[in-house]
Order: structure tokens, then sequence, then C-alpha cells
């Protein structure tokens, strides 16, 4: 029985083989043993072998020919030259071939047996090194379409490796657009549930009456129309996992009876009596501030402190704007062949446009600019031209989320602030040009310029005799710093 590996020994000399076969066998090895080089490779053709021992000088077919035929048929496999001390720069010439070590004659069993145990232990650590990197590469095929090369997005797929084969609640939060779906799927896709259902609940604005009847089912006779028992998605779920997209929207009523789901395992039909227990695992999204919301008592405490067992952030793609290029490029292949243009590309002119865009609408908005300019181009060639009008123009401006400090702060100030920089930006994407200003901000070039005066843009405070502002200046409102803002 093979214990330690198997070894393939090639030498034209009986008493050689037969020593190695002795020492080896001894120690553990299933050793095979070939009188040339012909016998050899038909040998390791046929079977998997953990090291070989070459013998230099052979007649017929050398040493050295084996080497190459046996690297040829599976390069990781370490391959030991045995050799005298008069051919010793052969064996080195072999090792710049591939060859892993040489062994000189005459030898000692213990350095013949250090060679090959750390021959096999490197065969062990390359079949390792290999299986997990084909393990890696069949996790990151199943994240169902989300890509991304970014160090945000790195973590996004690190945190879904790691929480997928638990069977614990993930919250999914991000903007709309982000991709908060494919995230749900693709954690169910990686866990012990993957070969189950994969449910999703539309929560929606849907009556409490309804979204718990699609939920639960009903009994016949629950409500006007139930003229038979009707089974809910949770059912359908059952052993899998079920995704509540925007959970936010689940009506206060129904959230009691979702968390009995989650704590309890189990969930009563609408109109029934009858407790049916059940094995799902809840995968929610939204876009929304469940915190805020429970402050605002529109959303359960408890049912929050539920969903947030693992909590996956989906960044909006203008702060990874570094998967840009790689999601383009994977649009134009989804979107090419579909309309019989396969050899679609970006010129650098149209990714600039859209490396300077901020996307509002994120991964979904950017999917329909490229289905877009697909279907619209007529070459090969994808340009500015083909950019819609609002990314080619709009300014790459983003209104911070605040917070507001516990000593207020003055609605009137802040709105000043935020419509000054505004203006400021979108003059200065449309080169300072009054008129292209106002287009972009889509009111009067009268009112921009009035705004303009106003805000005193482009204009310096004038001087008093001591160097600073004058009375007048400074008597005017000024707006509110920045910096005086809590960002979250």
């Amino acid at each position: 029985m093979r214990r330690n590996g198997s070894i393939l020994v090639v030498d034209d000399e009986e008493i050689m083989r037969e020593i190695l076969d002795a020492l080896l066998t001894r120690e553990g090895y299933d050793v095979r043993l070939a009188a040339n080089g012909d016998e050899g490779l038909e040998l390791a053709r046929n079977n998997a072998f953990d090291a070989a021992i070459v013998d230099v000088m052979m007649p017929g077919m050398d040493g050295i020919a084996v080497l190459d035929e046996l690297k040829r048929l599976d390069d990781d496999l370490p391959v030991l030259m045995i050799t005298a001390f008069a051919s010793v720069e052969t064996a080195i010439s072999a090792m710049k071939r591939g060859a892993f070590d040489y062994i000189t004659k005459p030898f000692k069993n213990d350095e013949v047996l250090v060679v090959v145990r750390n021959a096999v232990e490197r065969r062990r650590l390359l079949a390792e090194n290999t299986a997990l990197r084909q393990t890696l590469q069949a996790q990151y095929q199943r994240f169902s379409g989300i890509i991304g090369r970014s160090p945000r997005m790195k973590q996004v797929f690190d945190l879904i490796i790691q929480a997928a084969p638990s069977r614990s609640t993930i919250l999914i939060t991000g903007e709309s657009g982000t991709g908060k779906e494919l995230v749900a799927r693709a954690i169910h896709a990686n866990s012990p549930r993957a070969e189950r259902g994969f449910v999703t609940v539309n929560s929606g604005n849907l009556p409490p009456d309804l979204l718990e009847s699609t939920l639960f089912g009903h009994v016949k006779g629950a409500f006007t129309g139930a003229v038979n028992p009707k089974k809910g998605l949770c059912d359908l779920a059952d052993k899998g996992s079920i995704f509540f997209d925007e959970i936010g929207n689940i009506p206060f009523e129904t959230q009691a009876k979702l968390l009995r789901v989650m704590q309890e395992r189990e969930f009563m039909r609408l109109g029934g009596m009858d407790t049916i227990k059940v094995d799902v695992r809840i995968i929610a999204a939204t876009n929304c501030d469940l915190r805020q919301m429970v402050a605002e008592d529109r959303f359960r405490e408890d049912l929050y402190y539920r969903l947030h067992v693992i909590n996956i952030f989906l960044p909006p793609l203008r702060e990874r704007k570094d998967d840009i290029p790689v999601l383009a490029h994977h649009f134009l292949e989804k979107y090419g062949p579909e309309n019989n243009r396969p050899d679609m590309e970006l010129t650098a002119d149209a990714l600039d446009l859209m490396m300077d865009y901020d996307w509002p609408g994120n991964v979904r908005e950017l999917e329909n600019v490229i289905e877009r300019a697909v279907v619209l181009g007529s070459g090969h060639r994808i340009g500015p031209e083909l950019i819609p009008d609002h990314v080619r123009t709009a300014p790459s401006f983003h209104i911070p989320k605040f917070v507001v400090p516990p000593e207020g702060i003055s609605f009137k100030d802040v709105i000043t602030n935020v419509e000054k920089r505004l203006i400021e930006s979108t003059l200065e994407a449309a080169g300072g040009v009054q008129k292209r200003a106002a287009e972009l901000l889509k009111i009067k070039p009268t009112t921009l310029n009035e705004m303009i005066k106003r805000y005193e843009i482009g204009t310096r405070r004038k001087k008093g005799p001591g160097g600073g502002e004058d009375a007048a200046s400074a008597s005017r409102p000024r707006p509110f710093p920045a910096a005086e803002l809590t960002r979250d």
C-alpha cells in the first residue's frame, strides 16, 4: 500500500535499480522500475508519479532526453538525475533544463532519502496550490456576474467567501444600481444551500395581507377569492435562501411575522392556525438607512438587529472608478454579440468621459449607457459621440451626505454653500461660459448671472485701508464653511 508517494526509477544498471527499489520501498514509497528511457516514458504516460529518478548515462535514449520528455508530459514532476562524478557538469546542465536535483554515485542512502523526500514534498505543495487556485477560481466564477478589481470590491468578494458557508443572516446595503441582488445570488451559489431554491421577494408596496399571503401562503377562505389553499415563497425556499429586496419597504405589521421566521424558523399561513416549520436563510438588501427608520418608528429595532448580523456594503461606482474600464468591457462583451457586433471597443476619449462622470445610477446606469452605444453605433468603435449628453456634459459633482451636529446647523447657510459650490463646479466644466453653464444647470442665463453676482463667484472682496475687508464686504452674508460640516 502506497504511503509516502510513488517513484519512477529509470536506470539501465540492474543492481542500481534493485538498490533504489529496496531503499525506497522500505521507506514506504511505491516504486516502479524501468531499464531504459522508452520503458520509463511508457510508465509515465500510464501512471501518475510524485517523483522520478533518472540515470544520466544510458544507452539509446539518454537521461537528458528522458528528462525533456517527462517534463513535456508533466512539467510539475520533480526529476532527480543520477550521475557519476565525471558527469556532474551534465547533471548541472540537466537542472537548467528543469531537473529538480541530482545524486552522485556512489551515494549514501540517507542523502538519497532526503533528496527524494524534498522532491515529493515539492510535488505535494504544487498539487495543493493548484487545487487551491482552482477552488478560488471556481468560487469567483460563481459570483453571478459581479465585476470588479478595485480594493473595495475585493473586500466584498472576500466577505462573500467568508460568509457564504454559514447560515447567518446577511444584510446587503448600498445605493440603487450597485448590484445587491447579484451579491445575494453569489452568497447563495457559494453556500451549502446552492442546490436548493433561491427565492426573491420584491417587498415593494404590497398591502400587508397580499404580501403575507405571498410569503407564507394562505388557507382556503382566508380572504375573498381564496377558494383554494396556497403555499407561499417560504415553502419554496425551504432548505434554500430567501432574498428580500428593499426590505425597508416591508409593512411594520409584517415585520413581526418575518422576525418569527428568523428566530423560531416557523410561520403560520394567512388565515391558518397551524405552525409550519421551515429552514431558510434570510438575505436582505436595502438602499435605506434602517437605523434612521428605527429611530422614526418605521422599522422594528429587534428585526434590524436580527438582520444586521453580517453587513456587506456595496460602494457606489463613483467610489470605485477603477472598475469602470473592466465593467465597460464586460458589458461590451455582453451586448456586442447580442447585436451582431462582437468586436466593439471604446475609444480612449469615450472612456475618459466615463471616468469623469459620477454615475448616480451606478453600475445599472453604466450598463444602460454601453447597451445604448452598442445599439446605436455603426462601426466597431464607440467614441464620445455615442455617449449620452448627460454623461458627456455633466460636471463631476456629488452632494455629500451630512450629519447634523448636536448644536444644530443653519439650513440656509448649508444650502447657500452647496449652491455656490455647484455653480463653481459647473462653470469650471463649461470652461467659464455662463450660457453653457446655465444649460447644464437647466436655468435661465439671467438667473445664473444673478446668482454669480450674489455669491461673488470669480470676484475678490474689496480691501480696506489696513489690508482687511472693508465694512461693506464684511457685512455681506458668507457661505457656510464646508469644514464645519461633519461628514458621516
